[in-house]
């Protein structure tokens, strides 16, 4: 419900603040007072587009402030949450319009864009007017309408699930598809590509290690000559030789020589002893430098045969063995692509299948529904001297499919008998028009959700009993919620629980524009106004007195 609206600086209003209630509020005036621009004010601060210039003549900014209080279970507390403000009993909307058209907004004090706002006020007011595209008269909107009627929510979710997965089959048959195309495209040199990656058969690191054998084999051939001669000049040919030799003299000599040899005996020993070790590792890295002239050439071959085919590819030498699995993968793939293409298939057909399920079900639904406004709303015309026209919900099939099923839902009308139907906007008069959405509002005002419903002289065109029947519907759908009703019908006007008169008054060439709530004598002199004009007279005083409840 919409409490409070406090506009300052906004086209003719420098300062007004007016607090509604539930019920019936009803505002009236002159042609021209300003009654259109508290409508103008609240749908800038829903964020709804309207004016271009709307700050007051001479104000450095104009701002308008709108509160509202939101039951526990009202949609706005989810709207609130997916924008991260914080939610209580009382929503405060806040904005700026700055004289050189800067707009800034503020929910609950957090700073939010003019998006936040739409989304926001689709839950929070619904305005219907003669010209208004936003409510009623939007076609695009009436499908939703019609389903809220007929409480389709359920329906309405399996067929977007259906619809979810359908789609999705779709786009993984597509991507499979197109996968496989691509892969039989170079499927040839695939094949080819893998054949040659698999007669090399190239081992997990084998590049590395080719690459250094190659190296020893190559370092081996420049020094083998000198550990071959080296090892010659240590063995008993050499120097091992000699001491041999060389222990043996001394030996030989030791008994005469009292002890003075010992010692050259024992180092010549040791020296023995090292001299065996440093050739038995000479001896070894001949062993390991010993290979055939062709391993040399065997590995530099297949070591420039990984090389090449890593340059071929693309890829380093490492990644060869590898990307013999990945092509290997990829033509497994292929050749189990017709299995899986037909898995697939059968995947799309039966989600397609579902969704046709449900989406039947939802369109049968709608025609129930459909069936169900149409009776009622033809009973809602009848007290509004309407009894001969007629109103249908069409129900027809999309050119597409679509998450909310297959129709396309229109109201259409004919005024009189015999005439043809159509769009409510195109076919019905200003006065048939207001009846009509009068009408199918009160029809479908269970599905509101809390909004609140404003009419913007939605009973132009009528009056007598015909005005004292669209107020009196007015009325009774003021007892389920909150409306406010922008009219220039006195009938109406008696009909309202709460009543305010906007003002214009012009001081010093400057113009503004007030709203005053009127009590019970103002209010008959307002209602007077409006029957008789400017005078009022004493019979006029006394036909709105009548008028009242």
């Amino acid at each position: 419900m919409l409490k409070a609206l406090d506009i300052r600086d906004m086209l003719i209003i420098d300062r007004l603040e007016v607090s509604f209630q539930p019920g019936l509020n009803v505002l009236t005036g002159e042609t021209g007072a300003g009654k259109s621009i508290l409508l103008d004010a609240l749908g800038f601060v829903l964020g709804w587009r309207g004016r271009a210039e709307l700050v007051r003549q001479g104000a450095e900014q104009g701002e308008v402030v709108a509160v509202f209080e939101l039951p526990k279970q009202h949609p706005v507390h989810a709207v609130l949450a997916n924008i991260g403000v914080p939610a209580g009993a009382e929503l405060i909307l806040r904005r700026i319009n700055s004289k050189e058209g800067r707009k800034t907004a503020w929910v609950n004090d957090r700073r939010c864009s003019g998006e936040a706002l739409r989304a926001l006020s689709e839950h929070l007011v619904e305005l219907h007017g003669q010209h208004d595209d936003r409510g009623l008269l939007n076609a695009r909107g009436h499908r939703t309408l019609l389903d809220e009627y007929g409480g389709h929510q359920r329906l309405l979710k399996t067929t977007k699930e259906a619809f979810a997965a359908w789609s999705k089959a779709q786009s993984d048959l597509a991507n499979a598809l197109s996968e496989a195309a691509l892969i039989r495209e170079e499927e040839d040199f695939l094949r080819y590509a893998l054949k040659e990656l698999e007669a090399l058969a190239a081992a997990p690191g084998e590049e590395v290690e080719l690459d250094a054998k190659r190296r020893m084999m190559q370092a081996s051939e420049r020094i083998r000559d000198d550990v071959t001669r080296a090892h010659s000049a240590l063995t008993k040919e050499g120097a091992e030789g000699q001491i041999t030799d060389a222990v043996q003299w001394l030996n030989g000599a030791a008994d005469g020589a009292e002890g003075r040899l010992d010692g050259a005996l024992g180092g010549l020993s040791r020296a023995l002893t090292e001299l065996d070790g440093a050739v038995q590792q000479i001896e070894a890295c001949l062993d390991e430098m010993a290979f055939n002239p062709s391993d040399l050439e065997d590995a530099e071959e297949r070591l420039f045969a990984i090389r090449g085919l890593a340059r071929k590819h693309q890829v380093s030498p490492d990644a060869v063995p590898q990307l013999a699995q990945d092509l290997r993968t990829k033509l497994d793939r292929l050749d189990q692509s017709d299995e899986d293409l037909a898995d697939l298939r059968t995947v799309v057909n039966t989600a397609e299948a579902t969704y046709e399920a449900a989406a039947h079900r939802l369109t049968e639904a709608r025609k129930t529904a459909a069936v169900m406004l149409d009776q009622a709303v033809m009973a809602e015309l009848a007290p509004l001297k309407m009894d001969r026209a007629v109103f249908a919900t069409r129900v027809t099939t999309a050119t597409t499919d679509s998450a909310e099923g297959r129709d396309v839902v229109a109201f259409e009308v004919a005024p009189n008998p015999g005439a043809p139907s159509g769009p409510l906007a195109k076919i019905a008069s200003g006065g048939e028009l207001s009846r009509f959405l009068l009408a199918l509002k009160v029809c479908l005002s269970e599905a509101d959700g809390g909004r609140t419903i404003i009419f913007d002289e939605i009973d132009r065109g009528v009056g007598g009993a015909t005005a004292d029947a669209v107020g009196r519907r007015l009325n009774d759908l003021a007892q389920q919620g909150q409306v406010l009703v922008v009219t220039h019908s006195p009938q109406v006007a008696a009909l309202g629980q709460h009543h305010w008169r906007v003002e214009k008054h012009v001081v010093q060439d400057v113009t503004t524009s007030t709203v005053v709530p009127l009590d019970d004598a103002a209010r008959i002199d307002e209602i007077a106004r409006m029957l008789s004009g400017d005078t009022i007279t004493d019979e006029a005083r006394a036909a709105a007195q009548a008028l009242l409840p």
